[in-house]
């Protein structure tokens, strides 16, 4: 099968489309022949060695965590999906012909291969820092670099469970934010008098990483209501940095029902072929992105 592997850590060019053998579903896990896999931040944290103490790998290694597909193999233990249903999930390199799943859920109608890639990681991420910023219904919550997949999810999550979010993103995106219950707002001088005016913050998320631990810490008042997930230096200044997943398969049974009853939709902004995976990487890194991208197999 063709897969995406890089033998040393460095940028995207050490990512190349090799011949590998195909992996095979364990006791407790799946095989899916892939149509299409998420593409995330800690793909190319990955890549460029920054997650070694969290998750110490051997090289050469494969790339990437989510995927959607067709089950072909399943594994021993295994009682809740049959060769030939269509699944979304996590697992590892799975950009790639074919890949074993350690967590997934069938797919909800009407949801396509290329959608619903985006929403494993981003949808427990999503959960997991709503949860850990301990914000309530009633209560606003700011997300700082809101445009993306993980961002679009907090937005629409948390509008569902009856919270006043507040977006900031380009300004290319601030429809965007709207189109999705946010009030909206850019970065850039002046920015957290801007949030200002559009009320008070009970707590705030940092998704991006773009330097505003400070401002945030701010605009709550308190720096145990901010969780960041993109700042490793968060700490420092007393705020929580998420870094460590939750359940996943509930968080695919959360996204299941959410979208099901047109509560979340994540967009594909753009698609990759596995050739292209190097590009990918490269726009993901460079973020200002709106939704998610994908790798199609």
């Amino acid at each position: 099968m063709r897969k995406v592997s890089f033998a040393e850590f460095g940028g995207p060019d050490v990512l190349h489309l090799v011949d590998a053998e195909e992996p095979h579903a364990g006791p407790g896990r799946i095989r899916i022949a892939v149509r299409a896999a998420g593409v995330n931040p800690v793909d190319w944290r990955v890549r460029e060695g920054q997650m070694l103490k969290a998750h110490p790998i051997e090289l050469p290694a494969g790339v990437g965590l989510d995927a959607s597909g067709v089950v072909d193999e399943v594994g021993e233990g295994v009682e809740d999906v049959e060769v030939g249903d269509h699944v979304f999930g996590e697992g590892s390199s799975t950009y790639a012909e074919f890949a074993v799943l350690g967590a997934w859920a069938r797919m909800p109608e009407g949801l396509t291969f290329e959608e619903a890639a985006g929403y494993p990681s981003v949808v427990e991420t999503a959960l997991r820092v709503i949860r850990e910023v301990g914000v309530r219904p009633g209560q606003t919550l700011l997300v700082s670099g809101a445009s993306g997949g993980v961002g679009s999810a907090v937005l629409q999550i948390a509008r569902d469970r009856g919270i006043t979010v507040i977006g900031t993103a380009g300004a290319a995106n601030q429809d965007y934010l709207r189109s999705l219950g946010a009030h909206a707002t850019t970065y850039g001088e002046g920015w957290v008098e801007r949030v200002r005016r559009l009320g008070h913050v009970d707590a705030a998320l940092d998704l991006a990483g773009s330097g505003v631990i400070r401002e945030l810490v701010e605009l709550t008042g308190d720096p145990g209501r901010v969780v960041s997930i993109a700042d490793l230096g968060a700490p420092e200044s007393g705020v929580r940095f998420s870094g460590v997943a939750g359940s996943v398969p509930d968080a695919l049974a959360e996204a299941v029902g959410l979208i099901s009853r047109g509560r979340l939709h994540i967009p594909v902004e753009k698609s990759y072929a596995l050739a292209e995976a190097a590009a990918a990487h490269i726009d993901s890194q460079a973020g200002h992105s709106r939704g998610r991208r994908v790798v199609i197999v």
